[in-house]
């Protein structure tokens, strides 16, 4: 079965910068729409961001739109999330997830579905001074 591997958390100044990653070792996510949800104490998962299975037409939350965003490498084995102007509301542990869809352009409706197929282990982010 697919498994989604996730690292680059840490502890970060507010202002400051992170990229997340979230792997597939000898998968493809050709046939995945993707999420990154982020979990605080005694809180459900959030959808945070999103793509596609084509990769194109990513979606965001409000509250990270301009500083975050979403994107896949060329061999689509790894999706990333690269995180700018970091503040301190944006402390929790990210987890990306995959749905199980072939040939989707974008992800409507996702940042606010918890309903994928398969999850990361998830990764700690920090925004502190």
């Amino acid at each position: 079965q697919l498994q989604l591997v996730e690292s680059g958390g840490g502890l970060v100044q507010p202002g400051g910068s992170l990229r997340l990653s979230c792997a597939a070792p000898g998968f493809t996510l050709s046939n995945y729409l993707i999420g990154w949800l982020r979990q605080t104490p005694g809180m459900e998962r959030k959808g945070v961001a999103c793509m596609g299975s084509l990769g194109d037409n990513a979606d965001y939350v409000d509250s990270v739109k301009g500083r975050f965003t979403i994107s896949r490498d060329n061999a689509k084995t790894t999706v990333y999330l690269q995180m700018n102007s970091l503040k301190p509301e944006d402390t929790g542990v990210y987890f990306c997830a995959a749905y199980s869809v072939n040939n989707f352009r974008g992800c409507p409706g996702w940042l606010h579905r918890q309903d994928y197929d398969y999850w990361g282990q998830g990764t700690q982010v920090t925004v502190s001074s």
